[in-house]
């Protein structure tokens, strides 16, 4: 593609986004054509000085999620618009529109599968004829539970140990806080839950298998619950106690059946997901977290959907724009491990795990490793496009990427 960039950072001036910025100044091949954009000038060129030398060419662009026409002008002077501006129900349509458009591949943060659902039914056809990945849901949502499970299955096809069945993500480790866009996004999926027709599309478990226009029907209980607590035994017997449900399940599990549907069902047929946390070992004092987190998940979820309570969370919880200190995004961590039993009785794990804080700084290798691997390394990617997952439109070379970024990211049988 003859285009003037590479990258285009879109959303810079915003927390995670300097961040994403930040981290391409310092691990971005050399001649990579890197450009910032926002809504403003002045706060674009604040985010350009405190980035220093590397970026002091890089280019800005004025862009306006309200002005498709500034959108439309920003992608066709792209490969790769990399963009953090969520919610993304609120700020993104216009933008994954006028990437399908162009034929610009297009990578995100979001966590909210209305989105993502209206992607599908109105970009992926379009995407498909130019030539653009459209990629959702490349930080912690959901690069450690998409690669899991794609890691497994490649590992498991190498060894021809027949297909995966029954398979569960623990987050054994992570020391981090919630991001203020997370939060944001989960006020903005809270309203639109209030939508009968809405409700419908978060409780299915396939609501992002199908293509444009077709939501395949699918029971709540033809795949594992998002909000229980989980025998641990039941997903390795190398575990211990109970397992509480993790908090984003119900956006990251229907990421990872959304590859297995784009891979054609590679998975398996007897494949069922599900994600959890490690809440410790001991039977007794395990139980009893796990049903406390359970509780507490619904509380918070019905909390944010009353104006009353959600007056009360609004003072309490992180602002869009807000985040922790360096040194806290430093100390952060976090280690996912996901577990399978194949068709012919092996067991086998996969692990991710990564120093700095989950929803920031990892998060930002994350997005920028993604944005590079359509960039940089398009020659190596599969030959796919549309409205695709990590693990499907990038594979491999990701995994390589984040790799070579310092991340621990392997499979391998376990010895029964």
């Amino acid at each position: 593609m003859s285009r003037e960039f590479d990258v285009v950072v879109y959303g810079a001036t915003g927390f995670v986004g300097e961040l994403t910025a930040q981290y391409l100044a310092l691990r971005a091949p050399e001649n990579t054509r890197i450009a910032l954009a926002g809504r403003s000038e002045t706060k674009l060129a604040a985010v350009r000085r405190r980035l220093g030398d590397a970026a002091a060419d890089w280019p800005l662009i004025v862009a306006d999620s309200d002005s498709p026409s500034s959108l439309d002008e920003m992608c066709a002077r792209t490969q790769v618009v990399c963009t953090t501006v969520g919610p993304y129900l609120r700020y993104g349509e216009n933008l994954v529109v006028a990437a399908a458009n162009a034929g610009t591949d297009y990578v995100d943060l979001t966590g909210e599968v209305p989105f993502v659902r209206f992607s599908i039914d109105k970009a992926d056809e379009t995407a498909r004829s130019t030539g653009a990945r459209i990629v959702h849901s490349c930080g912690f949502d959901s690069v450690p539970s998409d690669l899991g499970a794609y890691l497994l299955h490649r590992r498991i096809t190498e060894d021809g140990e027949g297909e995966m069945t029954d398979t569960t993500l623990v987050l054994t480790s992570m020391r981090g806080g919630a991001s203020g866009g997370t939060v944001d996004s989960i006020r903005v999926v809270a309203d639109q839950a209030k939508d009968s027709q809405t409700r419908r599309l978060l409780l299915n478990p396939q609501a992002l298998s199908g293509g444009p226009g077709d939501v395949p029907r699918a029971g709540i209980n033809s795949e594992p619950s998002d909000i229980s607590p989980v025998d641990a035994r039941k997903v390795d017997k190398s575990l211990r106690g109970t397992l509480a449900p993790f908090f984003m399940a119900s956006y990251n599990t229907r990421i990872v059946r959304r590859s297995n549907k784009l891979l054609e069902g590679a998975y398996g047929d007897g494949f069922r997901y599900q994600e959890t946390m490690s809440v410790g070992g001991v039977p007794g004092l395990s139980a009893l977290f796990a049903g406390a987190v359970s509780v507490g998940t619904g509380m918070f979820l019905g909390a944010m959907s009353l104006r009353p309570a959600r007056r009360v969370l609004d003072f309490v919880l992180p602002k869009p724009g807000d985040g922790p200190s360096e040194k806290s995004r430093e100390a952060g961590h976090f280690v996912t491990q996901t577990f399978t039993r194949t068709t012919t009785g092996r067991r086998y794990r996969s692990q991710m795990r990564a120093q700095g804080d989950p929803g920031y700084k990892a998060t930002a290798v994350m997005l920028g490793e993604s944005a590079l691997s359509l960039a940089v390394d398009r020659d190596r990617l599969p030959d796919r496009a549309g409205v695709l997952t990590p693990a499907v439109a990038m594979g491999d070379v990701l995994v390589d990427r984040l790799r070579a970024a310092g991340f621990v990211v392997e499979a391998h049988p376990l010895d029964d």
